[in-house]
């Protein structure tokens, strides 16, 4: 039997392009789940969705950690010459110069690269991306994945050619996970803390997970946000819904894992078998971060 591999190490082959040649031999081991080998670096509908102001530009690393692959956006106003690229995506050439290439084909040139957080599947390839664009600065909320002396941080407002983003700090993905808010468009870049489909898997704290939430939702009702640009999977234009569906989801399995503790499940693999039992078992082992952070939680309340 295969042991399962580890969160650093999935979250490590999603940020590489080992991915698609280990899926040309019919080993990846990360493979999603709905892809077969083979298949690994379709274009989808994904692929070219956005706004008026950001363009999706697919990354080829589907996998059960990425959904369909990583959503790199590339931002810019009409008219501009300059435009902003955000999490660039894994350390895969092809895709870097592919998004290069459908900058200069919109007649643009990139001022600024900007990372939702660190994780190797959207900042790996930020450094090797900013040379060959001739750009000289990633701003990040951790200085480890920065190029340049500029971070990010809450309530910051990125301005360039034109464009403004204004930066929020939502931890529980990761401590350094941000989202960006694109007003013109009413449009919530929110990285992986919301994907286009499924829930997310927590690296950070559950307490915070959930102010995130709640504050993305609060947020979005009171700018009348009109869609959530994600880091994977599609677009969604119900904010409010999206928003809803995933903070009753946490509570949800939270009720499901305190039951599965009263019934004497003691560790995260024994509550993931009781509480995920419906779920694809190759994604247990990302589950079981997800109840260690839930656990964590239900003895910090307690």
């Amino acid at each position: 039997m295969r042991r399962p591999l580890s969160q650093e190490v999935m979250w490590r082959l999603a940020g590489t392009s080992v991915l698609r040649h280990l899926d040309r031999l019919g080993v990846n081991p990360v493979r999603h789940p709905d892809r077969v080998s083979g298949k690994m670096g379709d274009m989808s509908d994904i692929d070219g969705m956005g706004t008026e102001r950001a363009l999706c530009v697919l990354a080829p690393n589907p996998s059960a950690m990425t959904l369909d692959g990583t959503n790199t956006w590339i931002i810019a106003e009409p008219g501009s010459g300059e435009a902003v690229v955000i999490d660039p995506g894994p350390k895969d050439g092809k895709h870097l110069r592919r998004v290069v290439e459908i900058v200069k084909r919109q007649g643009r040139r990139v001022g600024l690269v900007l990372l939702t957080h660190g994780h190797p599947d959207h900042a790996a390839g930020a450094k090797k991306f900013a040379d060959l664009a001739g750009c000289t600065t990633v701003r990040a909320l951790d200085p480890r994945h920065r190029l340049g002396d500029e971070g990010l941080t809450e309530g910051d407002v990125v301005a360039t050619g034109g464009l403004e983003l204004r930066v929020m700090e939502t931890p529980g993905h990761t401590d350094d996970s941000l989202t960006f808010w694109l007003p013109a468009d009413g449009a919530v870049l929110t990285g992986d803390t919301v994907l286009g489909y499924g829930t997310t898997v927590l690296e950070g704290k559950l307490g915070d997970y959930l102010s995130s939430l709640d504050r993305l939702r609060s947020f979005s009702e009171d700018v009348g946000a009109a869609t959530i640009l994600p880091g994977h999977g599609p677009k969604l234009d119900d904010p409010i819904a999206a928003l809803d569906h995933y903070i009753t989801h946490r509570r949800e399995r939270l009720a499901q894992v305190e039951a599965a503790v009263a019934a004497g499940a003691r560790t995260p693999r024994e509550v993931v078998e009781r509480v995920y039992a419906d779920v694809d078992r190759s994604l247990w082992p990302a589950a079981e971060w997800s109840v260690k952070s839930q656990l964590d939680y239900l003895n910090d309340r307690t």
